[in-house]
C-alpha cells in the first residue's frame, strides 16, 4: 500500500513539474520574440511560430495563413527598427490545454518614439518536434 501511495504521489509530482517546464518554455517563446522584435529582428521574432503553410494569423485585415505571408506582412507593416519599437508583452494567462496544447492571453504594447500603440492578443500553441509554436495568433 505505501508503495502505491509513493507512486501516486510520484506521478504527481512528474505531472505539475512537466506543466511547469512547459508553461516556461511558451513564456520563453514570447521573451525571445519580444527580444528580437525590439532589436529589429524579424525573421528571429518568427522563430516563435509554426513554419508551415497553416500558420493562422487573424488581424484587422481578417485571416492570413502561412508562415512567409505572415512574416511578408510585418515587413509591410514595420519596415524598420524604428516602425517596430520597442515591444513589450504583458502575460494574463497560459493554459495547458494538452501535452501539445495550450492557449495564451495577454497584450502587447510598442514604445516608439512619436506613438505607443497596443492591444490584446489570443495565442494557440502546439508543441511541435518537442518545441512550443504559435500555430494561431489573433492580434488585435
Amino acid at each position: 500500500m505505501k508503495k502505491l501511495i509513493l507512486s501516486c504521489f510520484l506521478l504527481l509530482i512528474t505531472c505539475f513539474v512537466i506543466k511547469a517546464q512547459d508553461r516556461e518554455a511558451i513564456i520563453k517563446v514570447m521573451h525571445n520574440q519580444q527580444i528580437a522584435w525590439s532589436n529589429g529582428d524579424l525573421d528571429g521574432f518568427m522563430q516563435g511560430y509554426w513554419k508551415s503553410d497553416s500558420l493562422m494569423f487573424i488581424g484587422k485585415r481578417g485571416p492570413t495563413y502561412g508562415w512567409q505571408q505572415t512574416l511578408d506582412n510585418y515587413k509591410k507593416g514595420y519596415p524598420d527598427k524604428a516602425a517596430m519599437g520597442k515591444l513589450t508583452f504583458r502575460i494574463d494567462k497560459v493554459q495547458l490545454l494538452s501535452k501539445t496544447d495550450a492557449f495564451l492571453m495577454g497584450a502587447w504594447s510598442l514604445q516608439r518614439e512619436k506613438d505607443a500603440p497596443g492591444g490584446y492578443f489570443t495565442l494557440w500553441f502546439r508543441k511541435i518536434n518537442g518545441e512550443w509554436k504559435i500555430v494561431c495568433d489573433h492580434t488585435s
